[in-house]
């Protein structure tokens, strides 16, 4: 949509409390997926610090209920919750979805953080490529589900809804013809720092087309991307390569978690990105992502193969 009128006066050094200083969250609930570790706990901690209810959706549920404690010792009246998700399966986010409803909680947040890196070639127990399973269609089937949900929310409260993609720098360098539509589970030519990028990209795809049919519908909720920064987090473990550099340079070159987690929380929160939609941000800045993730034709291409794709597996779950 349109930008900021001005730059944000925040960079890649502000961290998550410093970029929403000042701002009340209380009445607000949010979901935020993968929080049990790295910069999803930090996003967490912080939107509960700002008095929003925020429910972990995590599939670790031990260390999901060892980050409540953490949050609740320092923040004693924050409203934190943690419920089971594992967005790499499609049941899970089916079942998760149901729960959540039928609770009969509203929905102004969704952050979509979860994520794997760099994985060996595997498959998903609905038989998708593991990063792309986890990264994308996880999300994207989740946001689908919990879209009325949200737009309930926006109009009786009123607020605007968010909705935050954690994609990556990494969008810009997915395989050549960007989404390997006819090759997508395939073991053939699978390379794992291509098959991030890919489900980076689709992340950015589903925003931008997400972004467009929500202002279609006119629906008072955003949709946004955001690059987190590379970070010094467990989504390097699968990655020796990167997790030495990381051990060795990290302190000069990568972001710290309260760092990491900042544009998200930025986006997610902040009244100066109030309306703007289908944007990609970066240092809590909007900045440009790759052509390929600005093309209008492949998003809407990559949305109705993903939802092919979830079709597929389970056909009563859309």
């Amino acid at each position: 949509m349109f930008g900021l009128k001005v730059p944000s006066v925040f960079s890649r050094f502000s961290t998550a409390e410093e970029v929403t200083q000042g701002i009340d969250g209380s009445g607000l609930t949010a979901i935020v997926t993968g929080a049990s570790s790295g910069i999803g706990t930090e996003t967490a901690r912080v939107l509960a610090l700002r008095g929003v209810h925020v429910v972990m959706a995590i599939r670790n549920m031990s260390a999901g209920r060892k980050v409540k404690e953490a949050i609740l010792k320092q923040n004693p009246t924050a409203k934190i919750d943690a419920m089971e998700l594992d967005v790499s399966s499609i049941a899970s986010v089916n079942k998760f979805a149901s729960d959540y409803k039928s609770l009969g909680l509203p929905l102004n947040i969704l952050i979509n953080n979860a994520g794997i890196l760099a994985t060996p070639y595997m498959l998903s127990e609905d038989k998708i490529e593991l990063q792309f399973a986890t990264n994308h269609v996880g999300h994207f089937h989740l946001t689908n589900l919990l879209l009325e949900t949200m737009k309930r929310t926006a109009h009786k409260s009123s607020k605007e809804g968010r909705i935050v993609n954690v994609s990556s720098r990494r969008h810009q360098f997915s395989y050549p013809e960007g989404i390997r539509f006819d090759h997508i589970n395939s073991q053939s030519g699978y390379n794992a720092l291509s098959a991030y990028g890919q489900s980076k990209l689709a992340n950015v795809l589903h925003t931008n087309e997400l972004a467009r049919r929500l202002r279609d519908d006119g629906a008072e909720i955003t949709a946004n991307s955001v690059h987190p920064g590379a970070i010094t987090t467990n989504i390097f473990r699968y990655h020796g390569f990167f997790r030495g550099l990381a051990n060795i340079f990290g302190k000069f070159v990568l972001k710290n978690v309260h760092q990491g987690a900042a544009t998200t929380c930025y986006v997610a929160l902040h009244p100066q990105v109030k309306r703007m939609s289908g944007m990609y941000f970066s240092n809590c800045n909007p900045c440009a992502a790759s052509s390929q993730a600005n093309d209008a034709q492949l998003a809407e291409k990559s949305w109705n193969f993903t939802a092919n794709l979830i079709k597929e597996n389970h056909p009563h779950s859309c």
